[in-house]
């Protein structure tokens, strides 16, 4: 290529509009969600809360929790190979802790339940790592974000607007 040649920019699709401003039509519903989400981090360990928030998300497709939670969790010092790592964590164990890997097995069941229940092999690898406190908020960290990204893909919320708040 020469100097004279121009570059053609990229041209990327177009950017879907969200559907339904939830939080406008519904401000104490919204109000609720955040309660919900304020309880469920509540003594919960911020690294283990943003990896069952960002696998869950993946798992629901919700690509507007995806992009928030990859920022919060970057913010906050989480590593981009344990993030991208993320998406294939069964093949790529070595770059999570026992404990994060029992999470992220909880956290698949519950996403999914695929055969109707959570298998008792994965509630008890669970179990074997967290104690009935500890268990009872990864349970409840699961549920709030399967809700959250319940809301986001049924509302169609869009990816790529969010800045994190800065780490103190």
């Amino acid at each position: 290529m020469t100097t004279t040649e121009s570059i053609e920019p990229t041209v990327y699709a177009h950017e879907h509009a969200p559907r339904l401003p939830l939080a406008e039509h519904l401000p104490e519903f919204y109000r609720a969600m955040i309660r919900l989400e304020t309880a469920a981090a509540k003594d919960v360990d911020p690294t283990l809360y943003h990896l069952i928030k960002l696998r869950a998300s993946q798992v629901n497709r919700c690509a507007f929790c995806i992009d928030m939670h990859s920022k919060d969790a970057l913010a906050e010092g989480e590593s981009i190979e344990r993030i991208v790592q993320l998406a294939a964590w069964e093949e790529s164990r070595h770059f999570y802790t026992e404990r994060e890997l029992a999470a992220l097995a909880l956290t698949e069941a519950v996403t999914v339940l695929t055969d109707g229940f959570v298998p008792d092999e994965v509630y008890a690898r669970a179990a074997e790592h967290f104690d009935e406190t500890e268990l009872a908020r990864v349970v409840a960290a699961i549920v709030t974000i399967n809700a959250w990204n319940r809301i986001g893909v049924t509302t169609r919320m869009t990816p790529g607007h969010y800045t994190p708040k800065s780490s103190s």
